[in-house]
Order: structure tokens, then C-alpha cells, then sequence
């Protein structure tokens, strides 16, 4: 059976998978797949579960919030800021779901934050200006 290398790196993880048989993602033109031998490729996938399969026959399965995909002399590089990798589609999905849910959470907070700093300065701004007019 012919295999290929998978990297799986982010900026806190990194996996090597060296008996990789297939692998299956989406980026913006649609579902594919990449086997052994594949020409050389380069892309962006799309946020969302990707799989691969290992010669002992079990998909794997990871979650992604996009990654550039390179695929060069047999080996497969999957570059992304982090994902999640596990053999059970359910549990992976929970946990990117929920991780998901706790990403969203802290950016509407970043968001309010920013308003409330926003509606702050110019509030100091309008009475600068009424104390510069005060003094003229």
C-alpha cells in the first residue's frame, strides 16, 4: 500500500503521521482528496473537519479553522493556527463545536470592549473640544 508523510503543525502542536494512505478536505472550490504520488499542490482550506487514513485502515479526523495545505515529494504539510485530531468524528466534533462556541464568546466581549472604548473617546474628545471653546 502506498503511503505518504503528514505534517500537522500549528503554533502550539505538531504531529507526524508517517504511514498516511489518503487524505479529504474542502477548500473554496470544493471537497477533495489526496493519495500517494499526488502532484505537487498547494492550498487554503475552508474552516471545518477534515479526515485522513492511516495504513492500518482508521480515519482519522480534524478539525480546522482553515490551514494552508502543501503537498510536495510525498509529503503532505497541513499549516494552521491550531486544530483538533481524533479518531471518533463525534467527539471531535463536540469539542470543535464547543471550542467554536468559547471563540465566539470572547470576541463579542473584544467587540463590546472596543464600543465602550470607542463611546468613551469620543466623549472625551467632545469635551476637549468644549473646554478648547471655553478658553478661546
Amino acid at each position: 500500500m502506498n503511503t505518504f508523510v503528514m505534517h500537522l503543525q500549528s503554533g502550539t502542536q505538531y504531529e507526524r503521521i508517517d504511514d498516511a494512505v489518503s487524505f479529504v478536505a474542502a477548500d473554496d472550490s470544493g471537497s477533495f482528496g489526496i493519495l500517494a504520488g499526488h502532484a505537487r499542490l498547494m492550498t487554503c482550506l475552508v474552516t471545518g473537519l477534515a479526515r485522513f487514513r492511516t495504513a492500518a485502515g482508521a480515519w482519522r479526523f480534524l478539525a480546522l479553522p482553515g490551514a494552508v495545505l502543501y503537498f510536495v515529494d510525498n509529503e503532505l504539510y497541513v499549516n494552521t493556527r491550531r486544530y483538533l485530531h481524533d479518531a471518533d468524528y463525534k467527539r471531535v466534533s463536540a469539542a470543535w463545536r464547543d471550542e467554536l462556541q468559547v471563540e465566539e464568546a470572547k470576541l463579542r466581549a473584544v467587540t463590546e470592549s472596543l464600543n465602550r472604548l470607542e463611546d468613551e473617546m469620543l466623549k472625551r474628545l467632545w469635551t476637549l473640544q468644549r473646554e478648547t471653546r471655553g478658553m478661546v
